[in-house]
């Protein structure tokens, strides 16, 4: 048996009505439409308190990495878990997970803006575990949920973390630049 085979056994001999229904709300939370929403607030604060280049990251980030996404589906066309097992009906392709990239891309790119703000170690501290268990959360949630194979939750979160990266960089290059021209 294969590991995505037994993670998706495993996954779907623990589920109980109660429990679907919390984790239909989970991978709900990390869906297109909520992660967008909150990029977009997130966005928005960040521009009205002059930070354009955090801006740049959140926004930048979630659309380039939305586009990347969509180009590694195509890439790698994986069909998705049987749908015996499944619990939602999804037509596009299964790898990587697209929660589990996007959700990463943002919780990745918010917690690079968390630790450039001035704020107390602790506050910092709780904010960033709680973008590792959100990603965390949703990932598991579409395995639990039979709409991804454990691999393509891992991947999803491995090419979010490197894509949300990228922009750190490109970003983190940017203030340097800024830097040298303002002093």
């Amino acid at each position: 048996m294969s590991f995505d085979q037994w993670v998706l056994d495993s996954a779907v001999s623990q589920r109980t009505g109660w429990l679907v229904d919390v984790v239909d709300v989970i991978t709900d939370s990390g869906g297109t439409l909520a992660s967008w929403l909150i990029a977009t607030l997130l966005t928005i604060v960040l521009l009205v308190r002059g930070l354009r280049t955090e801006a740049l990251l959140i926004a930048g980030s979630m659309l380039t990495g939305l586009l990347v996404m969509s180009g590694l589906k195509r890439i790698f066309t994986r069909t998705r878990p049987p749908v015996p097992e499944r619990l939602i009906e999804i037509d596009s392709y299964s790898f990587p997970s697209g929660h589990a990239m996007m959700s990463a891309i943002l919780a990745t790119s918010v917690a690079a803006v968390i630790l450039r703000l001035a704020l107390p170690r602790l506050a910092k501290m709780a904010m960033l575990a709680s973008l590792g268990l959100y990603t965390v959360a949703v990932g598991f949630s579409r395995v639990y949920l039979a709409a991804h194979w454990m691999t393509d939750v891992l991947a999803g979160w491995a090419f979010g973390m490197v894509w949300a990266g990228v922009w750190i960089w490109g970003t983190a290059q940017i203030r340097k630049r800024r830097a040298l021209v303002t002093s």
